[in-house]
C-alpha cells in the first residue's frame, strides 16, 4: 500500500525532522570527555525517567546537532539487554520528531511497518518504536513533543548526574 504523501512533498509519506542519536552506557559519565569536552556538546535538558528506568541528558553542537547520553537507574532492567549485547555502550536509537503522532503510526502501518511501544503517559513527548528488525538493525523512535518540551531552564548537567534535576531520582551517577 502507497501512502498518498504530504503536500509539497510527494510520496512523502511521513513529515518527519531529525531531532538526536542516543548513545547508552553504563555511565554517562564515561560518554562525557568524548561528547562533551572532544567534541564540544554544550548541555541542553536531562533528567532521569523513574518509569522506565533510565537518566538522560542531551548535549546541543554548533550546527544543530544533538546526542542524548543514557544510562541505567539502580535497579532497572531499562537497557540490560542493550548492555548485555554491547557491554561498552553505543547507539540506541535516533530519534525523529513528528507533528502528529496518530498519523505518523496510520503511515508507518499502512506501509506494513509494526509499531512498538507507543506511549503518550507524558504530555510533552508522545512516542511510537520501530523495532531494530523493522529498520536495518537501529531501534527508530518517532516522537511528538509537546509545549514544554525544550531546553533546561532550571537544572545544570551537574544537577542531572546527581539524580536532582526536577523529577530525578536523588540517586548520583555512578
Amino acid at each position: 500500500m502507497t501512502a498518498p504523501g504530504l503536500p509539497g512533498l510527494p510520496g512523502l509519506a511521513v513529515d518527519a525532522a531529525f531531532d538526536h542519536v542516543a548513545v547508552a552506557a553504563r555511565r554517562i559519565r564515561d560518554l562525557l570527555p568524548l561528547y562533551r569536552d572532544l567534541l564540544g556538546g554544550e548541555f541542553y535538558l536531562g533528567g532521569d525517567n523513574l518509569r522506565v528506568g533510565y537518566r538522560g541528558l542531551q548535549l546541543t553542537y554548533r550546527g544543530g546537532g544533538r546526542v542524548e547520553l543514557l544510562e541505567p537507574l539502580p535497579g532497572s532492567a531499562f537497557l540490560d539487554s542493550f548492555l548485555r549485547r554491547n557491554p561498552l555502550g553505543g547507539q540506541h536509537h535516533i530519534t525523529f520528531t513528528v507533528a502528529d503522532i496518530s498519523a505518523t503510526t496510520a503511515a508507518l502501518e499502512g506501509q506494513g511497518y509494526r509499531i512498538h511501544g507507543a506511549s503518550q503517559s507524558d504530555p510533552d513527548w508522545h512516542e511510537v518504536f520501530l523495532h531494530p528488525r523493522d529498520a536495518f538493525g537501529t531501534l527508530v523512535q518517532l516522537a511528538r513533543p509537546g509545549p514544554g518540551h525544550g531546553p533546561a531552564r532550571d537544572h545544570t548537567l551537574d544537577d542531572v548526574l546527581a539524580g536532582k534535576s526536577p523529577g530525578g531520582s536523588g540517586q548520583p551517577s555512578p
